[in-house]
């Protein structure tokens, strides 16, 4: 079996170098704003070469946008608590805590960034996964005979209150506010 062949394992040098450069992504979102770098400094931040990051990744965009979706959802992923109520209180709860953890900020901005930055397909892709999310979660809720508002329902009273108290610097996002935002959807 050749190399090419071989699959590729979970973890190892490919996830290590994934990590290091998601993280140096964040930092200097944080340290600089969006686009104020480039893949050379995110090369030289991570410790690869650039050509890493083009073969894994293809473009700065293309990397961005890996790294707002791969951090929305391993730190929010949709949860399944057999009530929508409780489903809709886990994740604001999540998404809370990930937009006003130590990179929240920094990913929530690379987001917003990537929606507003001419970049289209960066913007469409973030979106269209986290509705596809949102969606599932409702479409749960539905087979299971509760009424449950659309996605869109969700992203206005729920995640957009959240998104400008922290973009703005409106924090504490306190579990009392987030629950009332679940409560006065549902």
């Amino acid at each position: 079996m050749n190399d090419r062949q071989r699959a590729r394992r979970p973890g190892g040098r490919s996830a290590r170098v994934g990590t290091q450069v998601h993280q140096a992504v964040t930092d200097l979102i944080s340290e600089h704003g969006y686009g104020n770098f480039t893949v050379g400094d995110v090369a030289a931040r991570a410790g690869v070469a650039d050509s890493s990051i083009y073969r894994r990744w293809g473009s700065l965009e293309t990397l961005l946008t890996d790294v707002a979706l791969t951090r929305l959802n391993a730190q929010s992923p949709m949860p399944d608590t057999g009530s929508l109520a409780g489903d809709l209180r886990t994740y604001a709860a999540q998404v809370a805590r990930e937009i006003t953890g130590p990179d929240g900020p920094a990913v929530l901005h690379l987001a917003v960034a990537l929606s507003s930055s001419g970049q289209l397909q960066a913007g469409d892709d973030l979106r269209a996964e986290r509705m596809r999310q949102l969606q599932s979660m409702l479409d749960r809720a539905r087979e299971r005979g509760e009424h449950a508002p659309d996605a869109f329902d969700v992203l206005d009273h729920i995640l957009a209150p959240m998104y400008i108290r922290v973009l703005f610097g409106m924090v504490p996002l306190t579990p009392d506010y987030v629950d009332g935002l679940v409560d006065r959807l549902l």
